[in-house]
């Protein structure tokens, strides 16, 4: 009786149906922890941020500056294009029917390049490095989290809506003197207006916002007090 058992799924007849539960409960396992709107898997892409009105004034011996944005590194549980969910008991899980459109660390990159274009400040031109011509200024990003927080042993079944947590570190370096000119933290906290995947990612968008805004700002008033050469 246990040999029968055992080389159940062996029989010609009984490998498709062996083969399809043993992938059911592995989807169950990947599952996501929240709630989601739709039943297919969906692709998002967070919005292109613009810098609101510029922090500084471009000088006449600035204004011409050149910025190459490295792509950020990250844990390998966010340097994914899944979307991370950190529960307790500092357990990662992901959505099993939603993706973003790159990895985190490319949106990030693109977000950045997009946002310092925006400004008066890089008239050289703004780029992802490795750039293709040399640039007087290199931003350095470690992207430290990129994640959806939520309370209780079981998210799924929690009432509260989740938070949205993005934090930067930055580093301007200026190529020329091979010096750092800035560092610091960006972070924001973006709470959900309720546990479904359609407001996680609206808080998502509004914290890559806040953080790519902030250090937008920072790297040009920092470049802006660069000395002349």
């Amino acid at each position: 009786m246990t040999t029968a058992k055992a080389g159940a799924c062996n029989q010609p007849a009984r490998r498709l149906a062996c083969a399809f539960s043993l992938a059911t409960l592995l989807g169950g396992c990947t599952g996501s922890l929240l709630k989601s709107d739709a039943e297919a898997p969906e692709t998002f892409r967070l919005g292109v941020v613009a810098t609101m009105a510029p922090a500084a004034t471009a000088t006449s011996s600035t204004a011409g500056l050149a910025i190459a944005v490295a792509r950020p590194r990250a844990a390998a549980a966010i340097d994914t294009d899944r979307i991370a969910v950190h529960s307790a008991g500092n357990r990662f899980d992901y959505y099993s029917a939603a993706r973003w459109a790159e990895s985190a660390p490319q949106m990030l990159q693109q977000n950045l390049v997009s946002a310092l274009a925006a400004t008066a400040q890089f008239g050289g031109g703004v780029m992802t490095a490795p750039a293709r011509v040399p640039t007087e200024l290199l931003l350095d990003v470690e992207l430290r989290r990129f994640e959806v927080v939520t309370t209780g042993a079981d998210a799924a079944s929690s009432a509260a809506a989740p938070v949205v947590h993005v934090q930067v570190q930055a580093s301007l370096v200026d190529s020329r003197r091979a010096a750092r000119v800035t560092s610091f933290v960006s972070e924001a906290a973006v709470p959900a207006s309720e546990n479904r995947l359609s407001a996680v990612v609206v808080a998502f968008d509004r914290a890559n916002a806040q953080v790519v805004g902030d250090i937008a700002a920072r790297v040009q008033a920092a470049a802006a007090a660069l000395p002349d050469k």
